[in-house]
């Protein structure tokens, strides 16, 4: 498998993924051509007393509550592990909450797997200024006497679960809980234990796209077992109060990026819980090949994999038999659709990048937009699905986002 390589603080290409914000999303090479590499100029390492970076705050009504689970798929042996083991995940369940001044704010990542992460693409100094999200770890769910709606996400590759947390937070903050999923054997977390997760690149892994899907559909399972009172945590840790029984099997959906979006398409073929799916610039590429119709809903996000230039993607496209859209937003490149396009500006004010060199990186697409269309577009394509709450937002072109096409 060829994955996307990460940067060096020296040089970079757009098939490359950055620093403090970054890591590569796609188990394949971005299209041919699609730019070139450039010099950074060199700079003086960030200012340990600079201010931290930050992500935008949800727009939603509600506070937002965050927890760890620790979770053994014992259906699915691990060979890397050894005799006995068996596929060990971590995820976070983000959710509406109250009273939450009490609670600890949590980080974008966990403080060791942020570290190794920085590391690797040689952006150390800036492990002191690590963002921290609205999530408050452990408070109590809101709830309202009706039960939640759920999506999951699936990370790309070599990345880690926080690296969607503008959309995760955004949907948790109107009423959602969103199941972030560490992809074991290529990712960057941390287990309870203090074992510490980083991508395997030495040899095979279970790490391809069928991999996360099953992931995806074991996640379901355990949003099963906390919709009916019992906590799927391997340690049996006290879960935030009212997590338990607060879950809606009934309505759940699936989202991820790069290959993780790839996986949500094949998670959602085979599995009729996910009632509408999502994916941000999936490339749809596995081997052996996405087949089969769907006849859920299906939202495709797309920037470097369109159907128009990618077959796996046209050939998926081509078998969506129910509610399908396709957006695609002008200037923007593989890493937009995430907290990219809100850690990157910072990143390069630190180091002192021109214009262009960040644009290298991120694309044309203005950064405040591309929030904007990340908070807007998910949440408008679930609630249609998951809460049959019509957004007209998904009907067509808007004044208020001039950078999205919809495509035909």
């Amino acid at each position: 498998m060829i994955t996307t390589p990460f940067i060096s603080r020296k040089g970079m290409t757009r098939r490359s993924m950055l620093g403090a914000a970054l890591a590569a999303g796609t188990a394949v090479p971005l299209a041919a051509g699609a730019g070139r590499a450039w010099a950074a100029p060199a700079a003086p390492a960030a200012d340990p007393a600079a201010a931290r970076l930050t992500l935008p705050v949800p727009t939603g009504p509600y506070p937002v509550g965050t927890v760890q689970l620790h979770l053994v798929d014992r259906s699915r042996p691990d060979d890397i592990a050894g005799p006995g083991h068996f596929r060990e995940l971590m995820a976070t369940v983000w959710y509406p909450a109250r009273d939450v001044a009490r609670y600890p704010v949590a980080p974008w990542m966990p403080t060791g797997a942020f570290q190794a992460f920085l590391a690797d693409v040689g952006f150390s100094d800036l492990a002191p200024l690590g963002p921290l999200t609205v999530g408050r770890v452990g408070a109590p769910v809101r709830r309202t006497g009706r039960r939640l709606p759920v999506v999951v996400f699936s990370h790309g590759a070599h990345s880690h679960q926080g690296d969607h947390t503008v959309m995760v937070q955004e949907l948790a903050s109107h009423g959602y809980a969103a199941v972030t999923i560490a992809h074991q054997y290529d990712t960057y977390t941390e287990f309870p234990d203090g074992r510490l997760a980083v991508p395997l690149r030495d040899r095979p892994a279970p790490t391809l796209p069928g991999d996360f899907a099953a992931d995806v559909r074991f996640v379901l399972d355990c949003v099963e077992q906390l919709a009916a009172g019992r906590n799927p945590d391997v340690d049996h840790r006290e879960l935030p109060a009212g997590l338990l029984g607060s879950l809606d099997p009934r309505r759940m959906g699936a989202f991820g990026w790069s290959k993780g979006g790839t996986a949500t398409a094949c998670a959602t073929l085979a599995d009729e819980r996910i009632r509408a799916g999502l994916s941000l610039d999936g490339p749809m590429q596995m081997n052996p090949p996405l087949a089969g119709d769907l006849d859920r809903p299906f939202m495709m996000m797309s920037a470097a994999f369109t159907w128009a230039t990618t077959p796996e993607a046209a050939a998926f496209w081509s078998h969506l038999r129910g509610w399908r859209l396709n957006i695609e937003a002008q200037g923007a490149v593989h890493i937009s659709y995430g907290d990219n396009e809100a850690l990157f500006p910072q990143v390069a004010k630190l180091y002192g990048w021109s214009g262009r060199q960040l644009q290298d990186v991120i694309g044309t697409l203005d950064p405040d937009q591309a929030v904007k269309i990340q908070q807007a577009f998910p949440l408008a394509f679930f609630d249609e699905h998951l809460r049959h709450q019509r957004r007209h937002l998904l009907d067509g072109p808007s004044p208020a986002f001039p950078a999205v096409t919809f495509l035909p």
